[in-house]
This record gives structure tokens, sequence and C-alpha cells, in this order.
């Protein structure tokens, strides 16, 4: 979950093995008494996901048209992004700055992946208000190996224009999901080739990222705090996926839902045929809006109130074989100062992701923005060494759950019960 974190489609099965074989045995120092930032016309390289690529390259060529180092971005398709970090790392052809979904940096963090820049993070005056989720899980053993890039969070998106040709109040959107039922039967009965709800699928890392707020927001939980063991096998988990199982079975959802794997999930959204899609916060950055497509924002609710968020995003770090340290944390340091974060990061309205430039101008004009700032301050971050395999794989035990308990004939409580041991058993094992 980008994602996010971004979700990403799925990541292959493979890539857990090569990730832990290739990389080194563990974490990276910091260059001895190498702290500071160069500017001299380094030529570095960069890699990040598809879905943060928008993001990213806003960034970088605001960069490369201020300074005289030239950042050289990449980006690789989600599914299939760890297995090549894992590849690389075991060849030592990484690039100078990686970026990485949140729910990974606590595996490249302890892995080698990245170099330690604790001390380049300590002489930062900002240092305290940079997102804590971020910052967490890329600290391994007390020392800091990444810092965030991007914050996205799960919301809910909806389509004013939709609510208002229905009947809705486009100014009061769902605050419960029996609330979001009826909204969504009401936009699929307008017929004309619109639908009232939509989510990919075939994603795991989509479902995750929308489907846990709502379990969270009910007071229900998924993993335990060690991030070892799945709690999914609950009563209120049951519910959450009841009502998606009973969405898509009432047609209130396309039947394209079943297949989307991740590449397109926003795409119908975006073209203004979905009434309600919860969605990360970054998608506002490239939806056109129109005569058709007003976009409204909200929390994600629980079974009978309550909100919650997955926060999710990406860190970025240096690569542990970079030879180009200092010239890799000058853009670094340079994508969290006030100048990015405010005339680059906000300006194209996305989450700051230091606290003390929250309330800048940007999130003044558009209240969405002040949504998604309070958001990062509720939601949950997941942290797990082994997230990666277990949840984003498409392979992996909880795409087999997830779709099972969404598009299966069996009852819900029974299916998540008989996945959850497996879903455990990925979590606790290996490293």
């Amino acid at each position: 979950m980008s994602s996010h974190t971004r979700p990403q489609a799925a990541v292959v099965l493979l890539a857990g093995a090569l990730l832990f074989a290739a990389c080194q045995s563990g974490p990276t120092e910091s260059s001895a008494g190498s702290t500071g930032t160069v500017d001299d016309g380094t030529t570095l390289t960069m890699w990040t996901r598809s879905p943060t690529v928008t993001f990213s390259q806003t960034l970088v060529d605001a960069y490369n048209a201020s300074h005289k180092n030239k950042v050289q971005l990449t980006a690789f398709p989600a599914d299939s992004y760890q297995q090549k970090v894992g590849t690389a790392a075991g060849a030592k052809q990484l690039p100078d700055i990686l970026a990485a979904d949140v729910v990974y940096a606590p595996n490249y963090s302890s892995k080698g992946v990245y170099l330690d820049i604790t001390e380049r993070i300590n002489q930062l005056p900002f240092k305290a208000t940079l997102a804590p989720a971020h910052m967490k899980t890329a600290t391994h053993n007390g020392k800091n190996y990444g810092v965030p890039h991007d914050i996205d969070l799960s919301a809910v998106f909806y389509n004013k224009v939709l609510f208002t040709r229905a009947g809705l109040d486009p100014e009061k959107p769902p605050t419960t999901l029996d609330e979001m039922a009826t909204a969504a039967k009401k936009i699929q009965a307008l017929g004309g080739g619109v639908s009232g709800y939509f989510f990919g699928g075939a994603c795991p890392g989509c479902q995750l990222f929308t489907s846990w707020p709502m379990i969270w927001a009910s007071g229900g939980t998924v993993l335990n705090e060690q991030g070892t063991a799945s709690t999914i096998d609950n009563p209120t988990a049951a519910k959450v996926y009841s009502f998606l199982r009973q969405l898509y079975a009432d047609g209130v959802v396309p039947a394209t839902a079943k297949n989307e794997s991740g590449p397109t999930w926003t795409q119908s959204f975006g073209e203004g045929r979905i009434g309600i899609q919860p969605m990360g916060a970054t998608g506002l950055q490239g939806i056109k809006e129109g005569p058709d497509l007003q976009v409204g924002v909200a929390p994600i609710p629980g079974l009978t109130g309550g909100s919650s968020s997955f926060v999710g995003g990406d860190v970025l770090g240096i690569s542990s074989n970079s030879q180009h340290a200092a010239a890799a944390w000058d853009f670094i340091s340079w994508t969290l100062s006030e100048q990015a974060q405010v005339e680059v990061v906000a300006k194209s309205k996305n989450i700051t992701v230091r606290s003390d430039l929250a309330d800048n101008t940007y999130a003044k004009q558009d209240p969405r923005l002040g949504v998604f700032n309070r958001l990062a301050g509720e939601g949950q971050t997941p942290i797990s060494v082994n997230f990666g395999k277990t949840f984003n794989d498409a392979n992996g035990p909880w795409t087999a759950t997830v779709i099972d308990a969404v598009f299966g004939t069996g009852d819900v409580a029974s299916v998540l019960r008989q996945h959850n041991a497996a879903i455990t058993e990925s979590l606790s094992s290996g490293g």
C-alpha cells in the first residue's frame, strides 16, 4: 500500500527469498565522518514503484531545475519491485537513492539494503516533525536507515456529482458502512454505466489498504503488535468482508472488480463512473475534475461509526552500495525542506511529511488536504518484517484469504478462521 502504503497489485513469490538471500547479512554503517551534502554536478540514480512515480518525478524535476546534481528516476511495476530490489542488492547494483513502500522498510533496514543515515538525520533541525510511522519503520536497532518520502493514506473518495444526481447530500459522506451501502445502491440505480462502489478484488495490497481501516474503525484488529501473528479471524473482520461480499453480490460493484489486480484500480473513478471508492490520498494529484467528477474525501468508516486509515506511502534512503552518499543526501534532505514540502508536495495536493508544515497555505485552500492531514495522525501503520511476502505477494496467504472472503461461497467467518494459521506462519517464519 505506495502503499502507496500505495498498495501493490502483487509481489512475485520468489521475491522474498531473493531479497533475503541477496542482501547483506545486516545493516550497513554510514561512511565514517561523512554527513554533509554535495551539489557538484553528480548524476544520481533513483528507483521508485510505478504507483509513486508521479509524486517522485515532481520532486525530481524541481530538484534538477535548481541544483547542479541531476537525479535520474526509474520506475518499476509494483508487482515486481521487491524482486528487482532483491536481485540488485545481491549484485550490488542498487541505485544511489531507493524509495520503498513503508511496509517493506523494516526488512530493507535490517537486511543491509540501506545505508545508516542516523548522523545525517540527527543534523536536521526539524527531525522531530518527520512522520513518526515512517521513521519507525525505517529504524533498526536504534539506527535510522530512511526518511519519509510520501504519505499515502486510505480515505473514502466519492463523486459529488453522482451524489447530487442520486439525491444524496454531496456534503455529507457516509459515516457507517450501512450508510455507505445505501448511498452506493442509490448511485447504482442511476444506470448509464455508473456503478456505486469499486475495489481491486485481485489486488491484495489494495484490499488491505481499504478494508483494514473498516476493521480498525469498528474496534477490531488484523495483527498482533509484534507483527508476527494474524488476528483477522475475528467477528468484526467477518462482518466487514461480508459487507464487501454483499456489495459485489448485489451488483453494486462492477464485475470487473473481481479481476482488478491494481494497475487500473482507480481508473473508473477518475473517469467519473464510480460513486464511492476508498483509495490512496495521493490519487487526488492525478484526478482531473470536471462536469462529471467533483471529488469529495472522507475518513473510512466502521460498521456503526468511527473512522480510521491505513497510513502508508514510501520511505527514501541511500542504498548501501551507492558511491555518492553525500550527493544523494543533498537530494533527500532537500525533499524534506520547507521549499520542497510546501511548494512542491503540498502544491501538488499531497500531504507534507512534516507536521510543522501541515497547516500550509495550500492545505488551507483545499479542505480535502485538511482531512488527509487529520487522518495522518489518526490512522495506523502495521509493522512486520515479513509484511511483503505475507500480504502483497499474489501467491501469499493473504491473497487467498481475501479472495475467498469476498468472492467465495463459504461462511466468511469460517473462511477467515481457515486461513488465519497460514498468515501467521508466513508472518513468523524466516526474516
